[in-house]
């Protein structure tokens, strides 16, 4: 059946997910996780190599949340793809459930257990070499936020991946501008953040609109086609996408009234 969605249809299934799982929680990250949405879409849609009645298959492609916050645009696609029910949304948050307010891996389809940032591209490093140890062919995918590239230890898995040629692995970089302290570029000058990806020897593309699914899709594919290097695509998106209310305001965290005002707003712009 979803090979007969468009994929304008199934971003709006995605958003819907997103906005029950945050009204279901009460509370949730509300900015990285719209902002990554249709980078995930395309992901486990038209790119990665998975199957959803086996996610320990072992040769499956694996998607590392490395922002492992944003896990509400995750547990959307996955529970829409079927790698669990949907009813599943209801207990975002509660006690023993399997969505918790970070991505873990008790969730069928999880790869990795996040939380402290920065920690995912080593992580996803590991897998890709350990692929090739392993004369195994699967990619590995992960998707980092801006404000964790302030952090250290993504630099060195930079250089790890790039001296051990790992072109099995992809690494996307949410670029929304934002991180819970304020703008990243005035933080830590991240710029420019496509030639430090470049010098650290990753084939590195600057998508602009990092939110255009078809733009992301065609990426990943041009990527493919490069072999000898680890590969990048730094996606230019917009946080909060889909509420304006919430992207005026660059909400990062989000609870109260304010959510449940922006929900109704966001339900209501994808009924049009």
């Amino acid at each position: 059946m979803e090979e007969d969605l468009s994929l304008k249809t199934i971003i709006s299934l995605c958003k819907a997910n997103v906005f029950d799982i945050l009204e279901a929680g009460a509370i949730g990250h509300s900015g990285g996780s719209l902002s990554i949405l249709e980078t995930l879409i395309a992901l486990y849609y038209k790119i990665a190599k998975i199957d959803a009645k086996n996610p320990k298959w072992e040769d499956r492609d694996r998607i590392i949340l490395s922002k492992a916050h944003a896990c509400e645009a995750m547990y959307a696609v996955l529970g829409e793809k079927g790698f669990f029910p949907k009813e599943k949304f209801k207990e975002f948050l509660h006690f023993n459930s399997i969505l918790q307010g970070h991505a873990e891996i008790c969730t069928p389809g999880v790869e990795y257990s996040g939380g402290s940032l920065g920690q995912g591209i080593s992580f996803a490093c590991g897998l890709a070499y350990s692929a090739r140890l392993k004369k195994k062919d699967y990619k590995v995918f992960c998707i980092l936020g801006d404000g964790e590239c302030h952090e250290g230890e993504v630099w060195e898995a930079a250089m790890f991946a790039s001296h051990y040629k790992l072109d099995n692995l992809y690494v996307i970089v949410d670029y929304n501008h934002y991180c819970t302290l304020g703008d990243v570029d005035e933080i830590m000058n991240l710029k420019p953040l496509e030639d430090k990806w470049k010098s650290f020897g990753w084939e590195t593309i600057f998508e602009k609109d990092g939110n255009n699914i078809k733009n992301m899709i065609d990426n990943f594919q041009k990527l493919e086609n490069m072999s000898g290097r680890p590969k990048c695509i730094i996606a230019n998106t917009l946080k909060n996408n889909g509420v304006p209310s919430w992207e005026k305001e660059h909400i990062h965290h989000i609870a109260g009234q304010k959510l449940f005002d922006g929900l109704e707003e966001g339900r209501h712009l994808l009924k049009k």
